[in-house]
């Protein structure tokens, strides 16, 4: 039978509530690549179960600090808790996407399922969840008030190296789907590209914070740099924004950016412009350029702990960039999705640009993922997203 014993210290940090132990803390193991595991301290006390790695620094994922094997109605139970969440949200109704299961932070270790209208995407991130993936799938499911018409895996995202595993994209069920509609809450309409997209196809993480930054640009001019799809500089323009520059260094980026302003009705109010942001930011604001909104969502400027130093650097000069560019009693909406940097030191970072542009900042807000991305308390990993709305003077 598969067993793992953790040290000393292993047991503490479990005992905090932190559900990873890492591969340091493991006194002994005798378990399979991606194996449910009992875990037990030093003494032979139970510490609960969770999913085990021979190859990551993360050797074991727990799913429950119960002593009592994990069975189907174990695993159907946090399923139904992560559909009940939806469906509060009210993120199940028609048409709309959503993050369905959110991977370690709802005790469903490396298994995330994104929902685009009627089309799922599964990202399977360490060997458990490679082990349990049709099994989840199909409790899963069973439980959705819809019927997907495909589902596809797309697990080819850069951590699985991490776990000696290789990409896998393939549609498991259904036909292949070139191309997603989806409509939210607000009537923000979008495509999504599942198989070449970003991340899953699309930024689910950002919806609620498009949101609030369309609420600021009513009749202003608005810079939506690092903007993908442009979703949030189009949210803008439905809102009322007289213009909207986007700006991206992805080709494709700009084609995504024509068809979602064009399905919403915006095209005559939003531009796309082919650039490094980083580069272009700081030309626009030497050239006296000004906007009422800005927005700064760049990618990940840390992967780890190891690249934060680096990563402080990067943002401390990019949200420089930005407030010079914001009209006094504009606003800055600035993001950074990187774990590794904690919500204080980004903001200490912003503390840092806004006193280098001698300009009076003040926090107007500051969030993190939507509803349907939980952080679970003990796993600060789980709460990567930061985004602050700035009012600049």
């Amino acid at each position: 039978m598969a067993k793992v014993i953790s040290t000393g210290k292993g047991r503490r940090w479990l005992h905090g509530g932190h559900p990873w132990l890492y591969a340091d803390d493991v006194a002994a193991a005798e378990a399979q690549s991606g194996e449910l595991a009992p875990v037990f301290d030093p003494n032979d006390n139970p510490l609960g179960w969770g999913l085990f790695s021979d190859a990551s620094r993360i050797a074991v994922r727990m799913v429950t600090r119960s002593p009592e094997q994990p069975n189907r109605a174990f695993w159907a139970g946090l399923i139904d808790r992560a559909v009940s969440l939806r469906e509060r949200a009210g993120l199940l109704a028609p048409g709309r996407a959503c993050r369905l299961l959110g991977g370690d932070s709802e005790r469903l270790p490396g298994f995330v399922v994104d929902r685009y209208a009627d089309v799922l995407v599964i990202q399977s991130g360490c060997q458990g969840s490679d082990r349990m993936r049709d099994f989840l799938l199909e409790l899963l499911l069973e439980r959705l008030p819809f019927e997907p018409r495909a589902v596809l895996d797309r697990s080819d995202a850069s951590v699985r190296r991490l776990e000696e595993l290789g990409d896998r994209v393939e549609w498991i069920r259904g036909d292949p789907v070139q191309a997603v509609r989806v409509e939210q809450a607000d009537g923000l309409i979008f495509e999504v590209d599942p198989t070449g997209g970003h991340k899953t196809g699309h930024y689910l993480d950002q919806r609620e914070n498009r949101e609030r930054a369309a609420r600021l640009a009513q009749g202003g001019r608005v810079l939506d740099a690092f903007c993908y799809d442009g979703l949030f500089g189009i949210a803008a323009a439905r809102a009322g924004a007289s213009e909207v520059l986007a700006i991206d260094q992805s080709a494709s980026a700009g084609e995504q950016v024509g068809r979602n302003a064009e399905l919403n009705g915006v095209s005559g109010r939003v531009r796309f412009e082919r650039a490094n942001a980083m580069k272009d930011l700081r030309a626009r604001a030497e050239a006296g350029e000004r906007y009422d909104l800005v927005v700064i969502d760049p990618p990940a400027f840390a992967r780890n702990r190891r690249e934060a130093a680096g990563a402080g650097r990067g943002y401390r000069e990019l949200n420089l960039r930005a407030i010079h560019l914001v009209e006094p009693g504009g606003y800055l909406v600035t993001a950074s999705c990187s774990f590794a940097v904690g919500r204080e030191a980004f903001m200490g970072f912003v503390s840092e640009a806004a006193r280098d542009s001698r300009r009076d900042v003040y926090v107007e807000a500051l969030h993190g993922a939507g509803a349907d991305h939980p952080v679970l308390i003990t796993l600060p990993e789980s709460e990567y997203l930061k985004c602050a709305i700035l009012r600049v003077c």
